[in-house]
């Protein structure tokens, strides 16, 4: 059961109750991303709107809450979406605005406290025991974390306040749209019981099929239920987790910083492809766009791998790991390359590739290799102008030959493309 049919139905709240001893908050921005086409069309404000692209293979980035009210939601297909709310404006996604639009948002967060632990560009753990004397209690601080997003940004978001990451979690989904929740400390248990197992942090759908078939419904039923049972059904580690969820107990800190540990790009074509030359041209603007990234945040890294996804939605990774780490675009995609050539893919149709780096580490400390022909440092010059040009002049200023005369870039499958600039795992 997804969070959106666990939310359905339940009117937002306004509470802030008793928040002695809860000193995490989880931010979670409402429709983030159609929120942020709507600072630019107010004139769209309680109407149904869908980001996303009009391609053949498009999917919906995000939706307004009132055309989520006709079925439409993220990662659905548009042409299923506009069957669903055909009055419904579509808006064109606009990534880089998003990435602006999260970091101002994060920024406000750390204005309050440092400990803030993005999740992703529109969520985040804030854990406030430091700022209460000088801001107030937690629940207030939520009302002004709030009142200045509104405010500064022109977004709406929602707060949960509680004792540990999880309920803070289930508050800001229980307080959707535009509310604050607190589950007081004393109260997570009753708050915690009745709610569908589908609730708890792990339970995806076959963990919910098996905890079904003996017999649990409610994750008050998984709480009285002995954790070897739930070891015989799940494993010992993930019954032991969903056994202290379901007591409320959860001793995870917000932690304000996580290491990038890969980064990469993948498109989705907007037809099938056969033709292992489309592909390689493709590798080849991917692993220009990740050796981009790695240098702009700072990185280098030492494996290569490749996504490959075939017409029937059958997914395959393949990876290399180098003699030493590269943010040379020029490594990336021979790396990439062979890769896929030993796939031998001539005749597969083809619907998604992707290239990703992983094995960071910070590039400024990392050793590097000297080659006695001064190659690869001449190569990360010329990247390095390349990469200064299109920032002056835009994205495609500067190209690989192999990519001039190219068409338009294929659509994309916005559950990729809205990521394009996030850091991620696969």
């Amino acid at each position: 059961m997804s969070r959106r049919q666990l939310d359905r139905g339940h009117s937002r709240p306004q509470q802030r109750g008793d928040d002695t001893g809860c000193p995490i908050l989880h931010v979670d921005m409402d429709a983030f991303y159609a929120s942020v086409a709507l600072r630019e069309r107010p004139d769209l404000k309680g109407k149904p709107v869908i980001v996303g692209g009009l391609g053949g293979r498009s999917v919906v980035l995000s939706a307004t809450y009132e055309a989520r009210a006709f079925g439409v939601h993220s990662a659905m297909p548009m042409s299923r979406a506009r069957r669903l709310c055909p009055q419904a404006t579509v808006i064109p996604p606009t990534p880089g605005g998003y990435a602006d639009a999260s970091r101002a948002v994060m920024e406000i967060f750390r204005s309050i406290t440092p400990l803030v632990e993005p999740l992703s560009l529109d969520e985040a753990f804030l854990d406030v025991a430091g700022a209460r004397r000088r801001l107030g209690s937690a629940g207030e601080i939520g009302e002004l974390i709030r009142a200045r997003v509104a405010d500064e940004q022109r977004l709406p978001c929602s707060v949960g306040v509680a004792s540990t990451k999880f309920l803070a979690k289930l508050a800001s989904g229980r307080a959707k749209p535009d509310g604050l929740l607190v589950i007081p400390r004393d109260g997570a248990v009753a708050f915690l019981h009745p709610l569908p197992i589908a609730a708890l942090w792990g339970v995806g759908e076959r963990a919910e099929e098996a905890l079904k078939r003996i017999g649990l419904q409610t994750i008050g039923d998984i709480a009285h239920t002995p954790e070897a049972t739930l070891a015989r059904a799940l494993g010992p580690a993930a019954g032991a987790h969903l056994a202290a969820l379901a007591w409320g107990r959860d001793d995870r800190a917000v932690v304000p910083h996580e290491p990038d540990r890969s980064i990469g790009a993948e498109e989705t074509f907007a037809r099938d492809v056969e033709d292992p030359v489309v592909v390689r041209r493709e590798l080849l603007r991917l692993s220009e766009r990740t050796a981009a990234r790695l240098r702009k945040a700072g990185h280098v890294g030492r494996t290569v791998s490749i996504k490959v996804r075939f017409a029937d939605f059958t997914t395959i990774t393949r990876s290399k790991t180098l003699a030493e780490p590269t943010d040379l675009a020029r490594v990336v995609y021979d790396t990439a390359r062979m890769l896929y050539d030993a796939l031998r893919l001539d005749r597969a149709r083809i619907r998604l590739v992707g290239v990703r780096v992983e094995g960071l580490s910070e590039g400024a400390s990392t050793p590097r290799q000297l080659a006695m022909d001064g190659a690869s440092e001449e190569w990360r010059k010329a990247e390095q102008a390349a990469g200064r040009a299109a920032a002056r002049f835009g994205a495609g200023a500067v190209r690989p030959a192999a990519l001039v005369d190219r068409e338009r870039p294929p659509d994309r499958d916005l559950r990729s493309s809205s990521r394009e600039d996030d850091t991620t795992v696969w």
